[in-house]
């Protein structure tokens, strides 16, 4: 797991980074209720590579905000990887930065069911390519309490954004 510490460091390191490549980065948040977009924005400098974000709890948001599809949270629910997939696309669209990440989860203690249990988060991140657009997805099963969910979350996400920077 991760600790508050930890995220400091790879929120730094991500400012660094994308300072470095001259790129910015954007987010779209469910269950992390904008904690990936307040590590990146504890760094100094961070203006320079982050101008936007969406907390989109309610699908309602997801939908009017980020142009999730109706029919995508109705067939696939809001913690899938198509929602997240949608949800980075939608954050690009809207903030013209090179890469975007989405996070939705079940961070619990309740909302689980059986084929989404607490600590089931699909990430989405979208990197901007020339003129196209590159989606790619994940899950991760976090084990803890709530908080602890969100915390592995916000560092899976940063680090997910690292590893895309000169991808």
């Amino acid at each position: 797991m991760a600790d508050h510490e930890a995220i400091r460091k790879l929120a730094e390191a991500l400012v660094n980074e994308l300072t470095e490549a001259g790129k910015a980065v954007a987010t779209a948040e469910s269950c992390t209720g904008g904690w990936v977009a307040k590590a990146i924005t504890d760094i100094p400098g961070s203006s320079a590579v982050y101008g936007y974000g969406v907390v989109s709890y309610a699908n309602g948001a997801k939908e009017s905000i980020l142009g999730v599809k109706n029919q995508t949270l109705e067939d696939r629910g809001s913690v899938s990887a198509e929602v997240v997939g949608e949800m980075a696309k939608g954050a690009l669209r809207l903030s013209g930065s090179d890469f975007a990440v989405a996070v939705s989860g079940v961070a619990g203690p309740t909302g689980a069911t059986k084929e989404k249990p607490v600590g089931l988060v699909w990430f989405g991140w979208a990197v901007r390519d020339g003129t196209d657009v590159r989606i790619e997805t994940a899950s991760e099963h976090f084990t803890g309490d709530r908080e602890l969910i969100r915390e592995a979350s916000v560092a899976h996400a940063l680090q997910g954004v690292r590893e895309r920077i000169g991808t």
